[in-house]
């Protein structure tokens, strides 16, 4: 038993030897690291720039993984240094105290007085040093994200002594983005060196720096080189124009989906009830003001509440169709010029009575995630999120209205009255019900229209009236309650616009088209699809 324990203390002894021993040679290891990171900083805090420069590129060639840190917090003039020489990062530069931490451990060292540190200072020359050494060394990260970030800031960045590790890293490199954008990053470099291959790898495409690069290509003395950078810059200006003609017709459309938005509800009333509804942009107005309510509600989940609001926002405007419809409209039927004037003063009385309700000021919606940011097609064209769901929104609610315009009893008792409201009252429609759930469904899709306008402006009073005139361009183009009309004339009439816009002005943009649809109706009384039957012959 003796031995036993004997023979335990000893090995106990052998591992706490062992332990210890492993100890110092991990604590002797971080002091060396810790004394060549310390000499790395020393040769930063210098007068000259080109040393600062020489530095800088001896911390990206340490191999430490806290070398990126270190520069990115030298770029961003939050590498500093006390007064006792010690070398500190800044976490946060606000007011008179500044939390700092170690810059070799991290460790939060408390604050200090701002007076008490001193920037180590950089001119603009090291600062792009500095950001083509960062984009270098998070080319190695895992992230692929970071290495895509990387790559993108390298373009027009790289000198003749990054060209090699970048073509060890374009072989290596396994995502195909960040190969491509080192590629024309590489590409660049050479073409602005006068080389024919940076000039065929850069042949076609479209992205800003690489137009640079053959610019100056061309002005090469090699009449071979210039020659091919000026032939490539054509073909590359034809793509432009292409692109740029497909982005005027996706703006187009996204306006024109808008339009429908805003123009299919009146369609609907204006056809069955002949009624020149002024209100109905305060009615968009209201289910605008919906959507930033629910998002009142649910703060922090702008997602949720604009999903909510859809249903929510046809409720109160569609409500608040009704009872205008029931207050005023329905004691004015036949006397289409007294309905206008009353209409118009409804709209000021809800505009004044969201001011003194809400506010006169403009609230913002904050726009969901998922809606934010654009579809990248190419270097020249970019399709930006919100405005490609608010044209498959708006391509939604007129499929929607199809449906229940066509397969529902009351699609079928509208389209009667609007054709013919006597024979229709004769075959015992009850015209009065009819009128009630058109102006309720019509007002309905008002408020969807403002639930699909608040992610593309801001909130205000005013919204509607901004929509209102272009709203009845929309109708009486397309013709008057059909819901095929309203399509393709709002999406026809937008497309117009911002094809105009460019050289007209947005002002003169919208007289033409009230040009062109007066002599147009002067052509075509009834529109691009006229109403049929009895009725409409009349």
């Amino acid at each position: 038993m003796r031995r036993f324990l004997s023979l335990a203390l000893l090995c106990c002894l052998l591992l706490g030897i062992s332990f210890a021993g492993q100890a110092q040679t991990d604590t002797a290891s971080r002091t060396t690291n810790d004394t060549a990171a310390l000499e790395l900083l020393e040769a930063l805090d210098v007068e000259s720039y080109a040393a600062k420069g020489e530095a800088i590129t001896a911390i990206l060639q340490s191999d430490d993984e806290r070398a990126r840190d270190w520069l990115q917090a030298l770029l961003d003039g939050r590498l500093q240094r006390t007064e006792d020489g010690r070398f500190v990062l800044v976490l946060e530069n606000r007011g008179r105290d500044w939390p700092v931490a170690d810059v070799l451990t991290g460790e939060a060292l408390g604050e200090m007085s701002r007076r008490d540190l001193e920037r180590i200072g950089i001119n603009n020359n090291l600062r792009n040093q500095l950001r083509s050494a960062i984009a270098v060394v998070d080319l190695y990260s895992p992230n692929v994200e970071r290495r895509r970030t990387s790559a993108e800031r390298l373009l027009g960045e790289v000198d003749g002594e990054l060209v090699p590790t970048l073509d060890d890293l374009i072989e290596q490199e396994e995502d195909e983005q960040v190969r491509y954008r080192l590629t024309q990053a590489v590409a660049i470099y050479r073409a602005e060196a006068g080389e024919m291959a940076g000039v065929e790898a850069l042949d076609g495409s479209l992205h800003p720096r690489s137009r640079v690069a053959l610019s100056r290509a061309a002005n090469s003395d090699d009449p071979v080189v210039a020659n091919a950078a000026a032939a490539s810059l054509a073909g590359i200006e034809q793509q432009l124009k292409i692109n740029r003609g497909l982005e005027t017709l996706y703006f187009g459309l996204s306006l024109g989906s808008v339009l429908v938005l805003a123009a299919i509800g009146l369609a609907i009333t204006f056809g069955v009830m002949g009624v020149i509804n002024m209100a109905h942009g305060e009615l968009m107005m209201l289910g605008a003001y919906t959507t930033w309510a629910m998002q009142q509600l649910l703060p922090g989940q702008p997602g949720l509440a604009l999903i909510l609001s859809i249903p929510a926002g046809f409720m109160v405007a569609a409500l608040a169709g009704v009872a205008i419809e029931r207050g005023v409209i329905q004691f004015l039927k036949g006397r289409p010029l007294e309905t206008l004037l009353a209409t118009f003063g409804i709209s000021l009385i809800l505009q004044q009575l969201v001011r003194t309700v809400i506010s006169p000021l403009n609230r913002t919606v904050i726009t969901p995630e998922w809606m934010s940011g654009s579809l990248v097609v190419n270097d020249a064209l970019s399709l930006t999120l919100n405005r490609m769901y608010v044209l498959g929104f708006a391509l939604v609610v007129f499929a929607g209205l199809m449906l229940i315009m066509r397969r529902t009893r009351l699609g079928l008792e509208v389209r009667a009255v609007t054709q013919n409201r006597a024979m229709a009252r004769s075959m015992g429609i009850r015209a009065t019900r009819v009128d009630i759930m058109t102006f309720a469904l019509g007002s309905g899709v008002a408020g969807l229209a403002g639930v699909a306008l608040s992610q593309l402006t801001n909130v205000g009073p005013n919204l509607g009236q901004n929509y209102i005139i272009d709203s009845f361009m929309v109708v009486v183009f397309g013709g008057v309650g059909n819901l095929w009309g309203t399509l393709v004339a709002g999406l026809s009439l937008g497309v117009i616009n911002q094809v105009l816009e460019p050289w007209a002005g947005a002002v003169l943009a919208k007289i033409i088209v009230l040009v062109f649809i007066i002599l147009f109706i002067q052509k075509r009384p009834r529109g691009l699809f006229p109403q049929k039957g009895r009725a409409a012959e009349g």
